[in-house]
């Protein structure tokens, strides 16, 4: 059995019967009906307040659509009631932790936190739940005793960048030279990222340097690719994985800055607009969609079914497990990903309202977008 297509079914399922749940609370009917364990009538009515910290805004998705989506699908999950006290740590691990604290101090009814450090976060998830008040990781699995968990499938992310590099270099790919831009060690879809690229490139590509890039910062990544151009050559690089488009711009600005004739194929994840503008213009070669509007909206009614004591529709949002180093069989959702290249970029970032044609195709982008199906 195909466990990871399972996962996503599972989920898909989730979507739906949450809908459904929601349908029968509005008209009553999920009154005197408990699930998991939670009390068969609400804990709190509408006026609750949702703590989202969010890691940092390197990647512009938090400011432009995580917190966004999630503030208005709160707004109206709660008839305009509720509200989301929002802070961000700036990659600051420290700050972090005195953030969350900030909002135990506070007694927010809930968090959804998306953590710098996973690890040394959990003393004050601990906290949290001490006070009472349920801890969601969004986006990222936080240790400590977190009462759910939301994110996207990352190591089929992995998989998918994997397989990119693979379809790229074609039939004499075991014998090409290839770098790896891994994200930070403090972030645990890194390594779930990295775990799932390997799984498809070892043994079938020459792994010439890999690097776990400190921060997930550009910089750090620039440096690093400017150390691989040095011990490889620029001419032996033959395609390079990078774990996100932030430092896919980077890894593409240093092999520009030292010459390179034609940009080897460098992979993404984000969807960014300067990423979807590399890909149009053929500099970047894949990047991977993820539907921050589906992971942020479920995010929100997780928290607010969560607070709310709702178990029925709490439990259809979490049909999968997961396990982190400190806890086992955490409820989940996992969202599924799409790889994103030319041949799709109108069938997701568009359609989906992520980005207008508009904003994709500048004047700088024109000639490239006339040659790209939904793009014209």
């Amino acid at each position: 059995m195909n466990t990871r297509n399972t996962r996503i079914r599972r989920t898909g399922i989730a979507l739906a019967a949450s809908a459904a749940a929601l349908s029968l609370s509005a008209c009553g009917v999920v009154d005197g009906i408990g699930g998991g364990g939670s009390s068969a009538s609400p804990k709190k009515g509408n006026d609750i307040t949702v703590g989202l910290l969010l890691p940092e805004k390197e990647n512009s998705r938090y400011e432009k659509f995580d917190y966004p989506i999630i503030k208005q699908q709160v707004a109206e999950l709660t008839h305009k009631k509720g509200k989301v006290d929002y802070v961000n740590a700036e990659q600051d691990a420290d700050k972090q932790s005195s953030q969350l604290q900030q909002m135990i101090a506070d007694k927010v009814d809930v968090i959804l936190l998306d953590a710098v450090d996973a690890k040394s976060i959990a003393k004050d998830v601990q906290k949290a739940k001490d006070a009472g008040i349920p801890v969601i990781a969004y986006d990222r699995l936080a240790q400590g005793p977190i009462d759910a968990y939301i994110s996207f499938d990352n190591e089929l992310v992995g998989q998918v960048q994997g397989r990119a590099i693979l379809e790229a270099l074609g039939s004499d790919a075991e014998s090409r030279k290839i770098v790896m831009m891994n994200g930070s060690v403090t972030d645990p879809n890194a390594a779930q990222f990295k775990e799932g690229a390997l799984s498809e490139l070892k043994g079938k590509v020459n792994i010439a340097e890999s690097y776990d890039t400190k921060d997930w910062k550009p910089e750090n990544a620039k440096a690093n690719m400017e150390q691989a151009i040095s011990a490889i050559g620029l001419d032996k690089i033959a395609a390079v994985y990078s774990a996100n488009d932030g430092m896919a711009g980077a890894v593409i600005d240093a092999l520009k800055t030292a010459g390179v004739s034609k940009v080897p194929p460098v992979t993404g994840q984000d969807a960014e607009l300067d990423a979807v503008q590399r890909v149009v213009a053929g500099d970047q070669y894949m990047s991977v969609y993820k539907s921050y509007p589906q992971e942020a909206s479920a995010a929100a009614e997780m928290a607010v079914a969560k607070v709310q004591g709702r178990g029925i529709e709490f439990d259809a949002l979490t049909r999968d497990k997961t396990d982190s180093p400190t806890n086992k069989d955490i409820p989940s959702q996992m969202v599924p990903v799409v790889a994103l290249t030319k041949d799709n970029i109108a069938d997701t970032v568009v359609d989906d309202g992520i980005y207008t044609v508009k904003q994709i195709c500048t004047a700088k982008y024109k000639s490239a977008c006339a040659s790209i199906t939904g793009l014209k």
